[in-house]
């Protein structure tokens, strides 16, 4: 199967409201419609983890990042302009004010984990979609994350609606994202290297 192939047919399935497992910048990722709250609760469940644990979301751009905040701070935007240069680990920023997005993904402060992956399927999956992707490991909650598709434990392969194809027979270390939160008062806080 091509990737434009396997692409389609995950935007098909993520525009009826289904879940996906899917290859990206870090671990395998289970994924769905980050602004469909059903589907949002099938991930939740899938994933046996309690709702009230936050999900990271993915998008394309700097672009698509802004429909999701209210008002992205001006500290954001030079950590992305920084993480553009060079060899830099994928960073997840969480980030006050969230909107657009299914309440049942929104943390209880208001705030979103969101991500722009510069990894070529993950990418072209969230442009083709056009709209922000939950991005949660593909693990049941407590155990390791998926680092490469053969690590994926075949009660997620059963429970979710589609397997992407890509980068099925890498065999390679992946680690989850740093994570930085950065509150709109310009405080930064390190959650995870």
């Amino acid at each position: 199967m091509t990737r434009e192939q396997d692409i389609k047919n995950a935007v098909d399935v993520l525009r009826k409201g289904g879940v996906i497992l899917y290859p990206t910048d870090t671990v395998w990722g289970i994924g769905c419609d980050a602004t469909n709250a059903e589907a949002v609760q099938r991930v939740y469940d899938i994933k046996q983890r309690d709702d009230s644990k936050a999900m990271i979301c993915l998008v394309d751009s700097d672009a698509r990042l802004q429909r999701y905040v209210r008002q992205v701070p001006d500290v954001a935007w030079q950590l992305i302009d920084s993480l553009k240069d060079g060899d830099c680990k994928p960073t997840t920023l969480i980030l006050d004010g969230a909107v657009n997005l299914a309440p049942n993904l929104i943390a209880e402060d208001g705030s979103i984990a969101l991500r722009i992956t510069s990894e070529p399927f993950s990418k072209e999956l969230c442009y083709r979609f056009q709209k922000a992707l939950v991005s949660t490991s593909a693990n049941i909650s407590g155990q390791s994350a998926a680092q490469n598709y053969c690590d994926i434990d075949p009660v997620l392969l059963d429970a979710v609606d589609y397997v992407c194809w890509s980068r099925r027979q890498e065999h390679k270390p992946h680690t989850p994202s740093s994570i930085i939160r950065l509150k709109s008062d310009g405080q930064v806080t390190i959650i995870r290297k």
